[in-house]
């Protein structure tokens, strides 16, 4: 639920207004506010105030290309007010209005990843013994169905902006009020699921749902395959390896093939290949017979370069201390992940080359 991205855009509705987010800008008018409440009116209600006026000029669609937004843009710029020689005045608030045209323009709808959960067949099929993940799921699907009319529930923030104190808190209470709102309708809906189920509404908390909602445009589902399904010749995903080993130059998938290679060589002859200098020279071969087996059940008619075999058999089942460290770190880090249920884990396979000082993560 709290996958945290790197990079989330603000729910704003500004492409998708709110009866309270209308309500609340329209009840305010630029052109009679003196100059104080002018310059410190926020950059949401501006750019709602002018989209508006764009909406009329244009079929009551919003910007979508550059040269419509830019358009956009210079609208608002004339709305700055000017002094008496008709220089226009510093007001910060038009110039975070001007630049958050692009960002706060996003078109409000469900992101694909979300849709992709909301489609899984565990939300689709629930039963008695459904967790509540997939139980909110669809509680959340029947809401952007029904009440949301395509939309994920209102996050309920706003960013900082230039703005006085009592106007900005007049429209984050507008947002945390829809917000409450639409979590109402999500909890009905929760309680109905989980009574149809024959469970306890005191089966998922208020905050589970207060957090759930919070959170609806950042849902992600990650299966992992098994380390079964990897070593399976008929499951593994030799379609993805083969289009990586023909890139060896620049892929670090490379060091994958090796190190199963090194595994391939071990169950063969029960220990690692160039163990002690005695078998460096003696195991290339050994280890070259191996790989081609290797790629063999893959399927793979692609190759590995020699100078990799050598490598890899001169390094003898090494563990350099600062890599072993650094992937111990790496371990750690996604163990935390996976039982706090917060962030994205890796999926599936993440490889470190510490001589470049790259990292790879491939489905395997």
């Amino acid at each position: 639920v709290e996958s945290h991205p790197d990079s989330a855009h603000e729910d704003l509705r500004l492409d998708r207004p709110f009866p309270g987010l209308e309500t609340y800008c329209d009840s305010l008018n630029l052109a009679t506010m003196n100059k104080k409440d002018h310059s410190h009116t926020p950059w949401l209600v501006i750019l709602y105030k002018y989209l508006q006026e764009w909406k009329q000029t244009h079929e009551g669609q919003t910007p979508k290309s550059y040269r419509e937004k830019n358009q956009l843009k210079e609208m608002i710029k004339k709305g700055m007010r000017v002094n008496e020689e008709g220089v226009p005045e510093e007001e910060e608030n038009f110039e975070e209005a001007v630049k958050h045209v692009n960002t706060a323009m996003v078109p409000t709808k469900v992101p694909s990843e979300v849709q992709l959960v909301l489609e899984d067949p565990c939300c689709l099929e629930l039963h008695s013994e459904s967790k509540p993940f997939w139980i909110l799921c669809r509680a959340l699907k029947d809401y952007v169905e029904n009440e949301g009319q395509g939309c994920l529930p209102v996050r309920g923030s706003i960013p900082d902006m230039t703005a006085d104190s009592e106007r900005y808190i007049q429209l984050q209470t507008v947002y945390r009020e829809r917000a409450a709102e639409d979590m109402v309708a999500i909890t009905s809906r929760v309680h109905t699921i989980l009574q149809e189920l024959g469970r306890t509404c005191s089966t998922i908390s208020e905050s589970e749902i207060r957090t759930f909602c919070r959170n609806a445009a950042f849902l992600r589902v990650v299966r992992c395959r098994s380390l079964l399904d990897e070593y399976r010749n008929n499951s593994a995903n030799t379609e993805e390896l083969g289009m990586h080993i023909e890139n060896e130059e620049e892929d670090d998938v490379v060091f994958y093939v090796l190190l199963r290679l090194v595994d391939r060589f071990y169950e063969e002859y029960n220990r690692y290949p160039g163990l002690d200098n005695d078998h460096v020279e003696p195991d290339i071969p050994k280890l070259k017979a191996c790989l081609h087996k290797l790629l063999h059940d893959w399927g793979l008619s692609s190759t590995v370069k020699d100078d990799y075999i050598h490598e890899i058999c001169r390094y003898g089942a090494s563990e350099l201390h600062s890599i072993a460290s650094f992937m111990g770190g790496v371990a750690a880090q996604e163990a935390i992940k996976v039982l706090t249920c917060q962030f994205v884990p890796i999926n599936n396979t993440f490889i470190y080359n510490g001589l470049r000082q790259t990292s790879t993560t491939v489905h395997l």
